[in-house]
Parts: structure tokens; sequence; C-alpha cells
């Protein structure tokens, strides 16, 4: 995976698209068994999910502090199945906790629509600036 590639698109999604100021952002890729374990623990859900945000903020405008763990293997059975690459997957979990970050919810159907229709915006944006097929390519 090309990480520093990944920064490139997370720092353009909250600097250029989101206007965010200060932020600080722990990004961490882990199999779906530790998954799991977060999302029973912290969500009282069972199984692994695609990701999972921790908003570490005090609240101030402008700033974002927080935690996304991402689940890949969950993102390459989510691509087959809605038929797009991994790492675009990849690239929306991120856009997704963001968005968790920004006060989205998407536990009701109403708020969950209009998280989807911003995260699908943002989506076709970044796709527009940045090759997300290279995020699978690992950085040298």
């Amino acid at each position: 995976m090309d990480i520093p590639l990944l920064r490139r698109i997370l720092r353009h999604l909250l600097e250029s698209e989101m206007a965010i100021a200060s932020y600080a952002l722990g990004i961490h890729f882990i199999e779906p068994r530790q998954m799991s374990q977060l999302n029973e623990n912290y969500l009282d859900h069972a199984g692994s999910t695609d990701v999972i945000t921790f908003d570490h903020s005090e609240g101030g405008a402008g700033q974002m502090y927080g935690e996304l763990f991402i689940s890949v293997a969950d993102a390459v059975v989510q691509a087959r199945e809605f038929r797009t690459t991994w790492p675009a997957e990849v690239v929306r979990y991120l856009i997704h906790g963001v968005l968790h970050l920004r006060g989205y919810d998407d536990l009701a159907a109403a708020p969950r629509r209009l998280m989807k229709r911003e995260e699908n915006r943002l989506l076709r944006k970044l796709e527009k600036q940045f090759n997300l097929r290279q995020v699978a390519k690992p950085s040298v």
C-alpha cells in the first residue's frame, strides 16, 4: 500500500475539501479479528466492520483529532460486492471516518443518506484529483 499517497489524499481531503486548519489523525490498518474485537468492545456489535472512528477532539471549530481503524480485508470483500477497487474502498473509509469526526451520523436512515451523499461527493472529487488505484502499489 502506498502510505505516502494515502497521506497526500487525506491531507487534500482535510485541508482543501473540508478546510480543517488543525488536525492529528491516527490511521490504523488492522486485521478482521482485531476489528471484531474493537467492534465488540467499544460498539457492542459482533463481527468485523470496515471502519471504526474514535473522536479525541475537544470540539474546537476547524480542529480534528481522532483515530480511524480500517480493515483492508473488508475493503477487498466490499470492493467485489460494489464492483469497485479495494483502494477506492479504503479511501471511502477514510472519508467515512473523517465525516464521523465532523459530526455526521449513520445510525438513522435520514442522517445516513445525508452522510452517504457527502461521502460520495468527496470520493468523486478525490477520484478526479488522484489515481486511487495507485494506493494499492507499495511505496518505494
